[in-house]
């Protein structure tokens, strides 16, 4: 017998982790995930939108417009700062992430300083505003690579079933 040939991809995988941690996010709006993973193929860290620990998602606002302290912007946690700093405790040097978004400016800052090398996303749907400007800015400057996740499936469906397994 030969073994299976219709597997995912790394790609494809780390890609997938990072949606489904975006799958944790309380933001009614956009749902982001990372996963950070070094040079042997082990996911280092994860993360997803959301508030820092010990802020309720029940007592903050999740609006998108309005007085700047009544939207989500100032106490949002982005995926990829949550992935990097929910890692597994070991030096960041040399691994890639893998973010549904393309990261902001300040993400990329993280990304930078952590010494992560790759950045891997699935969508650039803010490309050309200036914070994702000057996030490619600072990536190129500073040798990290960056590129859109290619897959050969569009999509990939879990299931709970006991009977599925």
């Amino acid at each position: 017998m030969k073994k299976r040939e219709n597997y995912i991809s790394w790609d494809e995988y780390f890609m997938g982790v990072a949606l489904l941690s975006a799958c944790r996010s309380k933001d009614p709006n956009t749902q982001v995930g990372a996963c950070i993973v070094n040079d042997k193929n082990k996911i280092v860290g994860a993360g997803y939108n959301g508030l820092p620990i010990g802020c309720s998602d029940d007592e903050f606002n999740w609006e998108k417009q309005g007085a700047f302290l009544d939207t989500k912007y100032p106490y949002v946690c982005h995926a990829e700062l949550n992935a990097i700093l929910n890692n597994i405790g070991m030096d960041l040097k040399g691994c890639k992430i893998y973010t549904a978004l393309f990261p902001c400016n300040e993400c990329t800052k993280a990304i930078i300083q952590s010494g992560i090398t790759e950045v891997i996303f699935l969508s650039d749907k803010y490309e050309g505003s200036d914070v994702f400007k000057a996030s490619k800015l600072m990536l190129d400057k500073s040798g990290v690579s960056y590129r859109k996740v290619v897959t050969k499936i569009s999509s990939l469906l879990l299931s709970y079933n006991e009977a599925d397994v």
